[in-house]
C-alpha cells in the first residue's frame, strides 16, 4: 500500500479527530462510498465545504512559524465576519504521515449550511487578499452520485481562479501520537532559553516591546544554582486560591513571594496576549527564565515561593494546539511533560484543585475581569480537561495535588505539611 504523501485530521463536534487523505481515482477502478460514516456526515452534509491550511515548509525556522501564525490569525479573525458569520468553522490540520518535525500546516474547514455563492467570493477575495501566501489554494468537497466524497482544488494565478486538482477523500489510520507533537519543541512547549528566545527575536520588527523583555533575558546569565533554601512552586487553574495560598505560605516561612511573569515585564502580559500562541508561549518561557535568575538570588537568604512557574506554560500550551480530546494529549512519561534542562528547578511543585462547580461559585463571587484563557477554561470543559491532565502528567519535577475546597487554614496546614516532609 502506498503511504500517502498528505495526511489531515478534522476535529469534530464530539472532540475525536478524523483523519483522511487524498488519492487520485484511476479510471476503470469501481466507485465506492467513504467508509467512514463520521467524515461523510461532515463532508457530504447538505451546503458546502471549503477547505484551506497556511503552507510552512518543512524545514522553516522561527521566522517563518512566526510568519505562518500570524497568517492563520488573521484568517481565523477573518472568517469570523461578514459574509462568513452565517458558516461552521471546524479546525483542521494537514501533516505528512511519519511523525516528521516541520509537516504540520494548521487551517480550517468552513461549512456554508446554505452553499450560498456569496460565500465563495469571499474566500477567493480573502484568498487575494493575503500576499503572504505565494499560490493559495482553497479545498472544496463535494459528493458525486455513488456517494463517493471529492475534493477540488482552487488556486488563484494572476488573479483568476483555475482548478489545479481534483482528489479522492479516503479515510487514513490515525496516528499513534498526535501530528503536531513533533513541532511542539519549537512552536510553544520549548524546551530550552534559546528555543524561546528564537522566535520573540523574529517579533522585533512588529512588536516594540519584544526588545526590552529579549534585554531584560539577556541580562540574567546562563549558568545560575539554587541557594540552600527550599524553593516552592504553586500551580492552579484560576479561582482554586492559589494566591490566598501562595501569600499565607510565604508569610509562614518568611518566604520571597515570586510571579512568573515577573513584575518587570508583567506590565506587558495583555499585548503578548492578543498575539498567536507561539509569540505568546514565548514570551511565558522566557518570563520563566527571568524569574529563575531572581529565585537563584533570594534562595540565597530564604525560602522562596513561586506563584505559576514552567508547568502553567507547558500545561496551557498543551491544551490549546493539541485539538481533539483528552484521548489526544501526549501520554504519560512522554518527553515534552520534562522539565527544560537550563531552567532551575523547584524543591517542590503543588497544584490546588477544586471541583468545577466550586470554581465557578469562586469566580462569580470575585467578579474580574476574565482573561482569554479563563473564558476558554469557562465555556470549553475538554480545554479544562485537557489543562488538569498535563498539569498531572508533569514529571522532574512532578506536581503534588492538594485539595483547595476545605477552609484556607486546613489548606495551609496540608501545604505546609508537604513542604516540611519534602524540603526539610
Amino acid at each position: 500500500t502506498m503511504v500517502p504523501d498528505r495526511c489531515f485530521a478534522l476535529e469534530l463536534p464530539d472532540c475525536t479527530l478524523a483523519h483522511f487523505t487524498l488519492c487520485a481515482h484511476a479510471p476503470g477502478d469501481p466507485p465506492g462510498a467513504c467508509q467512514d460514516a463520521r467524515l461523510a456526515a461532515i463532508l457530504g452534509s447538505p451546503g458546502r465545504n471549503y477547505s484551506l491550511c497556511v503552507p510552512l515548509a518543512p524545514d522553516a525556522g522561527s521566522g517563518a512559524r512566526v510568519r505562518a501564525a500570524k497568517l492563520h490569525q488573521r484568517l481565523l479573525q477573518q472568517l469570523r465576519r461578514g459574509q462568513f458569520q452565517q458558516c461552521q468553522l471546524r479546525r483542521l490540520l494537514s501533516y505528512r504521515p511519519g511523525g516528521q518535525p516541520g509537516s504540520a500546516q494548521h487551517g480550517f474547514l468552513l461549512h456554508d449550511p446554505w452553499d450560498c455563492l456569496e460565500t465563495r467570493r469571499a474566500l477567493i477575495e480573502l484568498l487575494r487578499a493575503c500576499k503572504e501566501i505565494p499560490h493559495p489554494h482553497l479545498g472544496e468537497f463535494e459528493t458525486d452520485p455513488h456517494g463517493q466524497l471529492w475534493q477540488r482544488l482552487w488556486a488563484l494565478q494572476d488573479g483568476r481562479q483555475l482548478e489545479v486538482g481534483c482528489a479522492l477523500v479516503m479515510p487514513t489510520q490515525e496516528p499513534p501520537l498526535h501530528p503536531v507533537l513533533p513541532d511542539l519543541p519549537s512552536s510553544v512547549v520549548f524546551p530550552s532559553r534559546e528555543a524561546a528566545r528564537a522566535v520573540l527575536e523574529a517579533c522585533t520588527s512588529f512588536i516594540p516591546e519584544v526588545q526590552a523583555v529579549l534585554d531584560l533575558v539577556d541580562q540574567c546569565p546562563k549558568q545560575i544554582q539554587k541557594g540552600k533554601f527550599p524553593v516552592i512552586a504553586i500551580e492552579g487553574l484560576d479561582a482554586t486560591g492559589k494566591t490566598t495560598v501562595t501569600q499565607a505560605v510565604s508569610d509562614s516561612l518568611k518566604a520571597v513571594l515570586l510571579k512568573s511573569p515577573p513584575s518587570c515585564v508583567a506590565q506587558w502580559r495583555k499585548i503578548f496576549d492578543d498575539e498567536p500562541t507561539i509569540i505568546r508561549r514565548a514570551f511565558y518561557s522566557l518570563g520563566n527564565y527571568i524569574v529563575a535568575s531572581e529565585i537563584a538570588k533570594e534562595s540565597t537568604q530564604s525560602p522562596v515561593v513561586v506563584d505559576r512557574y514552567w508547568h502553567s506554560t507547558a500545561t496551557y500550551a498543551l491544551a490549546t494546539e493539541i485539538s481533539g480530546g483528552l484521548q489526544h494529549l501526549p501520554p504519560a512519561h512522554h518527553h515534552i511533560y520534562q522539565w527544560p534542562k537550563d531552567l532551575l528547578k523547584p524543591d517542590l511543585v503543588l497544584l490546588l484543585t477544586v471541583s468545577p462547580e466550586e470554581r465557578m461559585r469562586r469566580i462569580a463571587r470575585r467578579g474580574m475581569e476574565k482573561t482569554r484563557e479563563e473564558v476558554e477554561l469557562e465555556a470549553n470543559n475538554v480545554f479544562r480537561q485537557k489543562v488538569e491532565v498535563s498539569y498531572q502528567r508533569m514529571e522532574d519535577p512532578s506536581c503534588h495535588v492538594i485539595d483547595a475546597s476545605p477552609s484556607r487554614e486546613k489548606v495551609l496546614q496540608t501545604v505546609l505539611s508537604l513542604i516540611k516532609n519534602h524540603c526539610n
